[in-house]
């Protein structure tokens, strides 16, 4: 499953990537980011046949994952973009892509490249507070501990994709906002315009929860009622 619905252990938790962010708002990967929250960052890497090799860095330790975002840029400017991180093939090399569609599972190859320097900057922590903000609303654990049902009882987690990231880009803007005096009102409509938009996708929502595991939902959650429906 794309999106990680396990709550146990250390393992960051969301319902939607940093490639759902690129498709809507790529400057937050680029002028934008949040340096505090880069991961790893490089110069002198190669790109052959859409993987990236970089001998300065351990992108395994780093915790990079599929979905992250890497940004990169050479000399010349023939390279000078954000791409999608598309698998970890070892500690100093991961497949990288063309941004693709949701679903799309070929690479859209990236040209080979060389002295390349790269940024990997991840917004997973605001994903993660989003998560537990939604698994709050719809009554799962771990939201409340006291839950009947969980997140892992959700028959298919992609209904809540877009409510996540116009979530989470909703709050990064009201944190830049909180940050950049000249650009404040701009950001500041900004977070209020992803709001709006993450609430009115909240009230179209409709959990299936599948108790059996049998793939067959057993009961439906409305974002907009909160309570349990029988299909």
């Amino acid at each position: 499953n794309f999106f990680t619905i396990l709550y146990r252990g250390n393992k960051i938790n969301n319902f939607s990537k940093d490639i759902d962010i690129l498709r809507l708002e790529p400057n937050l990967f680029s002028d934008l980011y949040f340096a505090s929250q880069q991961v790893s960052s490089g110069s002198g890497a190669s790109l052959s046949e859409s993987k990236l090799n970089a001998t300065d860095v351990n992108f395994i330790e780093c915790k990079i994952e599929p979905g992250m975002v890497v940004y990169l840029r050479n000399e010349d400017g023939s390279i000078d973009g954000l791409y999608e991180i598309a698998s970890i093939n070892s500690a100093s090399q991961v497949t990288i892509s063309v941004l693709r569609n949701n679903g799309q599972t070929e690479i859209i190859p990236v040209k080979n490249a060389n002295n390349l320097t790269y940024r990997i900057c991840t917004y997973q922590a605001q994903s993660n507070e989003i998560f537990l903000q939604l698994a709050q609303h719809f009554g799962l654990r771990p939201g409340i501990s006291d839950g009947q049902y969980s997140v892992d009882d959700i028959l298919d987690t992609s209904v809540l994709r877009q409510v996540s990231v116009y979530g989470v880009i909703s709050g990064i803007y009201a944190t830049l906002a909180g940050r950049n005096d000249d650009a404040k009102e701009g950001f500041w409509k900004k977070s209020v315009y992803y709001k709006q938009l993450y609430e009115k996708a909240m009230q179209r929502c409709r959990v299936s929860i599948d108790l059996g595991d049998d793939g067959i939902a057993d009961f439906a959650q409305s974002g907009a009622s909160i309570r349990l429906l029988r299909d």
